[in-house]
């Protein structure tokens, strides 16, 4: 079956600055890719991330190299030898997932066995700031299900206990991304038990999370840039409780289904992450969140303007895209 394969870069703009230990984002740089086939046409994005090594030109550049291979009929499969795991190869994989549901004419959810997708809580993201500013905006998140709070070391317990006194109700994600040391994880401990923090998510920096081997947290800790693909749950086991399972770190929907199931086979809790995105990110990404005990996907509720047809959210629950928007007929 021959294929055409098309790959650009595309800007959102976001609605308000989100801000984490290690920056500041005012846009959203995707990678969207297209490939079409006997009158139907996949579609798939990535977004590639400076922690990783990642760039635009880069991610473009490694689609260029394979295009020949998935014009010419590459399998899934095929791909995650054809290139590393990461942005780029989440954007392929993920058309390739919607080109085939589209030419089988079935959804994605029924190709893989599974009930359809249905409205999904999210945790809404209190972005980095000062005490009081995480504060106001926790206010207008009182009702959501489920908060996530980006914290740095500057004074995390005022950052944590301010929200939780502005939304008293919601459960509690901690992301500190990489910027605390162990120590201030075990001297934090009692405070997250007291504020009701119900997972703690990549403290440490990844090439440091050693510390971790036989730490009994009071608060379950999720391995999120430590943990990319399926290979990396044996060395994970006995240092983290959960896994964030992110497509533009396991390269793609097929890696992510693998790397669910190792966690799984290895006891180890699911999440379902993204970066800041738009919808055709979080499209694939609710096929893992509909196994995952947290799910943090609010990536395009973050944007001035999404792809047209995209999730909707209110009050912290996204509903799926629009029939046709990704992965059905």
């Amino acid at each position: 079956m021959l294929r055409s394969l098309a790959a650009r870069s595309d800007a959102f703009a976001l609605a308000t600055p989100f801000r984490i230990s290690r920056g500041v984002k005012t846009v959203a740089d995707v990678v969207t890719v297209s490939i079409a086939a006997e009158g139907a046409v996949g579609w798939g994005e990535g977004v590639p991330y400076p922690r990783y090594g990642e760039s635009i030109a880069g991610a473009l550049a490694e689609i260029a190299a394979v295009r020949g291979a998935i014009e010419a009929g590459a399998s899934r499969e095929a791909l995650l030898a054809l290139m590393p795991a990461g942005a780029a190869r989440n954007a392929v994989d993920c058309a390739l997932w919607d080109l085939e549901a589209k030419l089988a004419g079935r959804s994605v959810t029924e190709l893989l066995g599974m009930a359809p997708l249905g409205p999904t809580a999210t945790a809404m993201t209190v972005s980095l700031d000062t005490p009081e500013a995480m504060a106001t905006a926790a206010q207008r998140l009182a009702d959501v299900p489920l908060i996530k709070i980006k914290v740095d070391r500057s004074d995390p317990e005022a950052q944590i206990r301010r929200v939780r006194e502005a939304a008293p109700a919601p459960r509690v994600i901690v992301d500190p991304n990489e910027s605390w040391t162990i120590a201030e994880i075990e001297r934090l401990q009692p405070m997250l038990v007291e504020l009701r923090v119900d997972l703690l998510e990549q403290p440490l920096p990844a090439g440091e999370d050693d510390a971790l081997e036989g730490f009994a947290p009071l608060v379950p800790i999720a391995a999120d840039e430590s943990a990319h693909i399926a290979d990396d749950v044996a060395a994970l086991a006995g240092r983290y409780q959960v896994i964030n399972i992110k497509l533009d770190k396991t390269g793609g929907l097929t890696g992510a289904l693998a790397l669910a199931e190792a966690a799984a086979a290895a006891g180890l809790g699911v999440m379902t992450g993204s970066m800041i995105s738009t919808s055709l990110s979080i499209a694939p990404a609710l096929v893992i969140a509909a196994r995952s005990g947290f799910v943090d996907l609010d990536g395009p509720l973050w944007l001035a303007e999404d792809r047209p047809g995209g999730v909707r959210g209110e009050r912290g629950v996204l509903s799926p895209p629009a029939p046709g928007f990704w992965g059905a007929p």
